[in-house]
C-alpha cells in the first residue's frame, strides 16, 4: 500500500532517536514505501474551508546526528494526504485543543491518528474517570476545603496539575508534611484549573507500568521504576525502564477500557498502571515503543501501521 503521511510534531532536529516513538513510526512508514511529510503545529492553517500545513518532505535514518533529511517547505493540502499523525508533545493547552478543532475538518476522509475529536474529549487524567473500579481514590477540584478533607481521609496523597505532563508539578504529600498548606496556595494561585488528588499507591516504588494499546488491544508494556528519593517514575526525570509482563489485573483493566478506545478512534494509546490501579490514559502523544521493542524483541510500530491501514477509508 502506497500512502502519503503527514506528521505533525515538534522539531525533528532535537528528538532522541533511541527513545522517540514518532521516529520509529516514521522509520516503519518509510520501510513500507509511504511518502512522509513533516510540519510543526504552528504551521497548521485553516483558510476558507481548507486545511493546509507548511510542510517539508521527510526522510529518516537511524544514524545518530544525521537522522533526517527535510525538503523545501511547501503548502500541503491535508485533505489530499492519507494519514495525519498528531504527535506533538503536550501540554494539553488551548493551542493543542485548537489543533484538534482544525484537524476535525479533514477527519475521517484523511485519517487523523488519534481521532482529533476524541483526543480533545479525552484529557489524560479526566478520561480515566469514566471507567468504574480502575482508579485509586481520586478527587478533582479547585476547592481547598475538599482537598483538605480528602487528605484527612486518606492521609498519604499525591497532588498534581490536572493538565500537566511528564511528571511536572507532581507532589507526594506524606502524613504530617508541613508543606501542604503552602503547596495548596501555590496550586491555587498558579493554575486556574482544578487539581487532581489521589491516594498514594505505595506500589509505585516497584514501578509505574506503561502499557501500549493498539486499537484497544494491549500489545506490550514496560515498567518504569522511580529513582531513589523520587516519587515520579517518568524516564526523563530519572525513572529506570525494566522489562515486564502483563498481569491478570493489567489485562482486566485493558479489557475494561479497550472497547471504548477503539470505538473512539484512539488507535495509539498508552496507559499508566500502578499496582492494581489505572492512573492515566495517554491519547495525545504516547511514548514507550522503543523501550518495549528492545526488551521484548518486537516491532510495535509495525502493529500500529497495520491497525492504521485497516482503518483507512476505502482501503
Amino acid at each position: 500500500m502506497t500512502l502519503q503521511v503527514a506528521i505533525q510534531m515538534d522539531p525533528i532536529e532535537s528528538i532522541n532517536i533511541n527513545a522517540d516513538s514518532t521516529f520509529v513510526l516514521a522509520l516503519e512508514a518509510q520501510k513500507r514505501g509511504y511518502s512522509l511529510f513533516h510540519y510543526l503545529p504552528r504551521k497548521l492553517t485553516f483558510r476558507e474551508g481548507r486545511v493546509t500545513a507548511r510542510a517539508r518532505e521527510l526522510k529518516v535514518r537511524r544514524e545518530l546526528g544525521n537522522h533526517f533529511e527535510l525538503g523545501p517547505e511547501q503548502e500541503l493540502d491535508l485533505m489530499s494526504v492519507d494519514v495525519v499523525l498528531m504527535r506533538q508533545d503536550p501540554p494539553f493547552d488551548m493551542a493543542y485543543i485548537t489543533a484538534t478543532h482544525i484537524l476535525e475538518h479533514i477527519h475521517p476522509k484523511t485519517l487523523v491518528v488519534n481521532d482529533p475529536v476524541h483526543v480533545r474529549n479525552a484529557p489524560e487524567k479526566l478520561f480515566v474517570t469514566h471507567f468504574e473500579g480502575v482508579m485509586p481514590p481520586t478527587l478533582i477540584t479547585a476547592d481547598v476545603e475538599e482537598i483538605r478533607a480528602f487528605r484527612r481521609r486518606h492521609s498519604d496523597i499525591i497532588i498534581k496539575p490536572l493538565y500537566g505532563n511528564g511528571g511536572a508539578g507532581v507532589f507526594h504529600i506524606r502524613p504530617g508534611d508541613e508543606n501542604f498548606g503552602a503547596l495548596l496556595e501555590m496550586f491555587t494561585t498558579t493554575w486556574r484549573e482544578p487539581v487532581i488528588v489521589q491516594r498514594y499507591v505505595p506500589e509505585v516504588r516497584v514501578g509505574d507500568k506503561r502499557i501500549i494499546l493498539v486499537d484497544g488491544k494491549a500489545v506490550g508494556a514496560i515498567n518504569r521504576v522511580p529513582a531513589a528519593g523520587e516519587a515520579r517514575s517518568n524516564m526523563h526525570v530519572g525513572g529506570r525502564p525494566e522489562k515486564t509482563v502483563l498481569t491478570k489485573r493489567d489485562r482486566e483493566i485493558c479489557e475494561i477500557i479497550g472497547p471504548a478506545l477503539a470505538e473512539r478512534g484512539l488507535i495509539f494509546t498508552g496507559i499508566d498502571v500502578i499496582g492494581d490501579y489505572l492512573t492515566e490514559i495517554n491519547v495525545t502523544s504516547p511514548t514507550g515503543l522503543q523501550e518495549i521493542n528492545r526488551f521484548d524483541g518486537v516491532s510495535l510500530e509495525a502493529n500500529l501501521w497495520d491497525a492504521i491501514e485497516r482503518r483507512l477509508p476505502g482501503k
